[in-house]
């Protein structure tokens, strides 16, 4: 089993592009809090998106573990520079446009099926290197919800989002294509196989 973790609270700051938020501090506590975790030990491998939540995430549990973190290209959040930072409510609307037409641009945004075909790529490119080797993916919640659904073989839909603050992972094997278990929160262990 593989397991895909989104980076809990960022940082907001609508003067620093998105890509660049980091961590607040109730996201590293959290994300320190799962690195003290017993059951994290299972994972031998660690990689994370670009983006600065997802790599102060990756780094934090990184040096708990001691591995090193590896950044691959293409686990990015879905791509929505053609509006930058948005106030909390015209965000959400916008979030929904996006899973609700997955074939069209919701505001200049990437759309929902190119940066579903994206992070699947992205994520077999990352399992295939080493399949045999329990590997924490490290990124983001859309793209994440996509990887989901692609996995799971439902069709796009925000039904299938991670409860709202991130820090939330989900199980999953690519061979055969499986989701194993739902979206838990970072602190709660997967279940047993």
């Amino acid at each position: 089993m593989h397991l895909y973790l989104t980076h809990p609270q960022v940082r907001i700051d609508p003067t620093v592009p998105v890509p660049l938020w980091g961590l607040s501090a109730q996201g590293l506590a959290r994300t320190e809090a799962l690195a003290a975790r017993p059951w994290l030990r299972a994972f031998r491998r660690i990689v994370a998106s670009e983006e600065t939540k997802a790599w102060d995430t990756a780094a934090v549990l990184g040096a708990a573990l001691g591995l090193m973190v590896e950044v691959r290209p293409g686990l990015h959040e879905n791509d929505r520079s053609a509006t930058g930072f948005l106030p909390r409510a015209e965000f959400e609307a916008v979030a929904d446009l996006f899973f609700a037409h997955p074939d069209r641009s919701a505001l200049g945004w990437e759309t929902a099926r190119n940066a579903q075909a994206r992070i699947l790529d992205a994520v077999r490119a990352v399992i295939d290197e080493a399949p045999d080797v329990p590997t924490l993916v490290v990124g983001h919640g859309a793209v994440g919800t996509l990887l989901k659904c692609a996995l799971g073989g439902r069709p796009i839909s925000r039904r299938e989002d991670q409860p709202d603050g991130g820090g939330n992972h989900l199980g999953f094997t690519l061979e055969p294509a499986a989701v194993l278990h739902d979206w838990r929160p970072m602190e709660d262990a997967p279940p047993e196989p």
